[in-house]
């Protein structure tokens, strides 16, 4: 199973390989803010000329939107816009146009409704000082070195890495991985390089391909699974506050930079500025480091995986938990969990987003109306069963798994189906996009489009 992966590396460099990275980096800005001037000049012209009332066919033609019409574009003109243009690699200017197409693309797919998810607006122009330098490098010489401690990259030559590069080079050694690019970016104030990388993997089986477990995220506990353990929220965010705060307050006694008066930041701002920086990633990286971890430990272990469909933007809306819920990383336990499944031999599912989870008894299958966030335990009216909210709504996402088994050719319950609360027995889950939503009498269930600005009652309640 050929599979796309990324290999992630930090960088010791030089200065002067520091310097001509962020040479490589502006020359990416350079060129995509000059495509993207041209294509909203002769758009901006268009829309003048047809506000004189010039017909559509003698209006200005319009350029090339594609990488290989701006590339072309651009040969034709870089003596004149950057004529120092043979000082770094090809690759550079590459990165910049891509971007430039790639999100002209975007934006012209979100205008035909061609598009899911929210509306993507126009590209904007790169700052100097607010964009985080970047390139990408897709052809020429790109390997790793014998000694597995550093990397080649064109133009750039020799760059050692911070760590041992070890898992990449035994699968390029066995033939099994193929470099595709390398992208050089630079986060949390150190530089990373980043391999995509097509890998040849074998067929993995889950240690337990017959086992089903539920899985619950929240914020009093990160993920309460339908087994009975409770892995706790390390709250990362919250416990570096202490120390953002006192980096803030020491950032803005500092001189910074104006915009008005184009007066630059002083030194001992930029420090403080990459002090700060620096708390943020750390914090960035524990919380990547601690869900990678959940999410291979139960595609490792288990045969199938139920969660919900949260609408976490909807639950950003909550003033009182969006940082916690921020800082837990809902959406990135599910994405995670979506391909790390596939890759151990396991099966996903998604519960739908209006399944009430938390207000069906595990026991006997009656649904509560309402239900506070204040109890934390759930009491069944009908057959008085007594248990933790949050263990009652993973093992209700376990029992999804057989009643999915039961449906035939594997239903799925479209994004946007009805919000109604359901009783047991017609409750649909996801399995592959593009198939028709059905309960489990076999009805169909209605379809419609929903927005991410609306919130579940019942996510909001959790």
């Amino acid at each position: 199973m050929k599979t796309i992966r990324a290999y992630r590396f930090a960088l010791d460099l030089t200065p002067g390989q520091e310097r001509d990275v962020l040479a490589h980096a502006g020359a990416a800005r350079v060129a995509h803010n000059w495509a993207l001037a041209k294509v909203k000049a002769v758009m901006d012209q268009r829309s003048c000329e047809r506000s004189y009332g010039v017909p559509e066919e003698h209006l200005t033609p319009s350029p090339s939107w594609s990488l290989a019409g701006l590339r072309r574009a651009w040969n034709a003109v870089k003596s004149e816009v950057a004529p120092w243009w043979a000082e770094v690699s090809k690759e550079a200017f590459n990165t910049g146009l891509d971007a430039v197409a790639r999100s002209l693309k975007n934006w012209a797919d979100s205008r035909k409704s061609m598009r899911a998810g929210r509306p993507v607006g126009f590209p904007r122009f790169k700052s100097r000082r607010r964009t985080t330098p970047s390139v990408r490098f897709t052809t020429g010489a790109i390997r790793v070195e014998p000694d597995r401690m550093h990397a080649v990259l064109p133009r750039l030559g020799r760059l050692k890495l911070h760590e041992s590069a070890r898992k990449l080079a035994r699968r390029l050694d066995n033939g099994t991985a193929r470099i595709m690019s390398a992208t050089v970016r630079r986060d949390g104030g150190r530089w990373h390089v980043s391999f995509t990388v097509e890998v040849e993997r074998a067929e993995r089986a889950p240690a337990r391909p017959d086992s089903v477990v539920g899985v619950d995220v929240g914020i009093k506990h990160l993920a309460v699974l339908s087994t009975g353990e409770l892995v706790d929220n390390p709250r990362h965010l919250v416990a570096a506050r202490r120390r953002m705060r006192t980096l803030g307050r020491a950032l803005s006694r500092k001189t910074g930079p104006d915009r008005r008066t184009g007066r630059r930041g002083s030194k001992r701002w930029e420090r403080a500025c990459a002090r700060l920086g620096r708390a943020h990633a750390r914090v960035a990286n524990l919380r990547r480091d601690g869900l990678h971890k959940l999410t291979t430990r139960l595609a490792r272990e288990y045969g199938t995986v139920v969660i919900e469909d949260l609408n976490v933007s909807g639950m950003l809306q909550n003033r009182r938990l969006a940082r916690h819920i921020a800082d837990a990383g809902f959406a990135e336990i599910r994405r995670r969990l979506a391909y790390k499944t596939t890759w151990n031999g396991g099966l996903l599912l998604v519960a739908d987003r209006w399944y009430p989870s938390s207000k069906t008894c595990s026991g006997c299958g009656a649904v509560k109306t309402k239900l506070a966030l204040s109890e934390r335990e759930f009491t069944c009216p009908a057959c008085g069963l007594v248990i933790d909210r949050d263990r009652n709504a993973a093992l209700n996402l376990a029992a999804l798994a057989a009643e999915f088994d039961t449906a035939g050719s594997g239903p799925v319950a479209a994004r946007g189906a009805d919000r109604k609360t359901r009783q047991r027995g017609q409750v649909a889950v996801k399995r592959e996009p593009g198939t028709t939503p059905v309960d489990q009498t076999g009805t169909v269930l209605p379809q419609g489009r929903t927005t991410d600005r609306v919130r579940s009652p019942e996510r909001t309640e959790r």
